[in-house]
């Protein structure tokens, strides 16, 4: 009986190191192609992304929340605030409504006086801090 376990224990044995030097699995080399316009695509994304969102000045915030009301309100603001630029940034999960490009604090809180009766739940932010 022993002798039948052994056999079969060298047999296993054998068998394994056999199919495992005979196997290549996860050592193929994998390209991926991509079109060069993807990357165009994406470097003018980023160019505008950071022209658009982080620099040193200064903005007010006037909502956070989801995508619809967002969009309103911007459109709201700007039917009667036209001189005052605004544009909806995405921090998961609000989308935020900026407006201004204020170089300075007292710039923006000049407007903030003004702003601040249709939209009472304002912040100042600078983006870049």
């Amino acid at each position: 009986m022993r002798i039948l376990s052994l056999k079969a224990s060298l047999i296993a044995l054998i068998s394994t190191a056999f199919f495992h030097s005979k196997s290549t699995a996860q050592q193929q080399n994998i390209s991926i192609k991509q079109d060069s316009k993807f990357e165009q695509l994406l470097t003018e994304k980023r160019k505008t992304n950071q022209s658009n969102t982080v620099n040193d000045r200064f903005k007010i915030q006037i909502y956070s929340g989801d995508s619809e009301k967002a969009k309103s309100t911007l459109n709201e603001f700007r039917q009667e605030f036209n001189d005052i630029e605004g544009t909806i940034v995405f921090f998961a999960p609000n989308y935020k409504v900026w407006i201004g490009n204020f170089k300075s604090r007292i710039e923006a809180e000049r407007h903030i006086v003004a702003i601040k009766k249709k939209y009472p739940n304002l912040n100042l932010i600078r983006p870049n801090k």
